[in-house]
């Protein structure tokens, strides 16, 4: 039996250790943290998107369309609590009508169910939006990410697979025999292949394996507030801005949980610390690694100014928060939200300054390297998985 040493254990690591087992290999699961989801699983937003922002035919687009089925499936065989309530992308200005056109005709191109919206029929949807038109989204659900880990650990475990928590990479070479050899400390681990599902460390796990990946991680810290409880009605699902082609990213939106309470971000600033859920969270060899490279100093050229400023006064500046909340819902003031949880985006960048949109996977002989997965990845989990499986069989 062919053995295979996955690297992390969020969504992703799970996920493809158990398409693996599911193919009749024998898996050993690496996590270096004590629990699963740990890092971008456990803080993302929890949402199951639809695959609407994606240029049609790429991975993202064919990924998420599938993957949003196969995890509402999956949470509904395995007792994992989802809701499919649908979004709006709502313009809240008339220049923005002519990107909310494109963004319909995109969600036709992926075969996304979608359809524009007059402000009159957006308030049936959530009576408390403005906007002058908008564009509602049928598949965009909700779940419980961590939860959703759980159910595969359990699967795996089931399954007879080789779970370790605490268990860091400290070193990888070619087996003497072929294969590979990981050292973690307390032993040496050899197997047929590895892969890497490491997530913010994807591609230090990709160079300590003889590597040059074609782009570095760098991270981004997005904070979240949420309403009060008591203004929480004000939100009855998922609203959400028209995005800015020229941004990397969405821009904040409010989502209401399955717990009833409602989040509102998340912004968008380069972490100091690869796991840097505070602006207190600083690794000098992290940010030395950041600045040392060129890409980062070409994507600062292209946003520092205004707009990774005014990301950066948003992330300090409770009043600049709601204000731009209250684009969407005027009835949110500062007053209404208070601080929630943060998450840190595993971000590829190119040499040249520019982000990759989509899902990087670069192989080597017994060997394949997940090296950029950022959203929409826990929705398309269970469809990355088949894929990489597939790149373990060809490697």
């Amino acid at each position: 039996m062919r053995h295979v040493l996955v690297v992390g254990g969020g969504i992703l690591g799970l996920a493809t250790a158990r398409e693996l087992v599911g193919r009749g290999v024998a898996v050993t699961l690496l996590e270096k943290e004590a629990g699963w989801a740990a890092h971008q699983t456990g803080h993302n937003s929890n949402v199951v998107h639809a695959g609407l922002y994606y240029a049609p035919g790429s991975f993202k687009a064919r990924m998420s369309v599938a993957g949003n089925k196969s995890m509402v499936r999956f949470a509904r065989e395995h007792g994992v609590d989802v809701r499919v309530c649908g979004k709006l992308v709502v313009a809240t200005d008339h220049s923005e009508l002519p990107a909310l056109a494109v963004l319909a005709e995109r969600a036709a191109a992926n075969g996304v169910p979608a359809k524009l919206v007059s402000a009159e029929e957006a308030r049936e949807y959530e009576p408390e939006v403005a906007c002058v038109s908008a564009l509602r989204v049928e598949s965009t659900g909700i779940i419980d990410f961590p939860a959703v880990c759980e159910a595969l650990a359990g699967l795996l475990a089931d399954a007879g697979a080789d779970l370790r928590l605490s268990t860091p990479v400290l070193g990888i070479r070619p087996g003497r025999a072929g294969g590979v050899e990981v050292a973690t400390g307390g032993a040496v681990l050899r197997a047929d292949a590895l892969v890497n599902c490491a997530g913010l460390h994807s591609d230090r796990i990709a160079r300590m394996a003889g590597l040059d990946p074609v782009a570095r991680i760098v991270p981004f810290r997005g904070e979240y507030y949420e309403l009060k409880p008591e203004r929480a009605h004000l939100v009855r699902g998922l609203i959400y801005p028209v995005p800015d082609a020229s941004l990397p990213f969405l821009g904040v939106h409010l989502t209401r949980m399955l717990d009833g309470s409602v989040h509102a971000g998340p912004n968008a600033v380069l972490a100091l610390r690869r796991e840097g859920y505070r602006w207190r969270d600083i690794s000098a060899a992290d940010l030395a690694e950041t600045v040392r490279f060129p890409g980062t100093w070409r994507l600062a050229k292209k946003y520092a100014l205004p707009i990774g400023l005014d990301e950066v006064r948003r992330s300090l500046s409770k009043r600049r928060f709601a204000e731009s909340l209250a684009k969407l819902v005027p009835a949110v003031g500062e007053d209404d939200i208070v601080r929630s949880g943060a998450g840190v985006r595993a971000q590829a960048l190119l040499p040249d300054g520019s982000m990759v949109q989509d899902f990087l996977i670069e192989t080597a002989p017994n060997q394949v390297h997940v090296l950029n997965a950022p959203s929409p990845a826990a929705t398309c989990a269970l469809e990355i998985a088949k894929h990489v499986a597939d790149q373990v069989s060809a490697s």
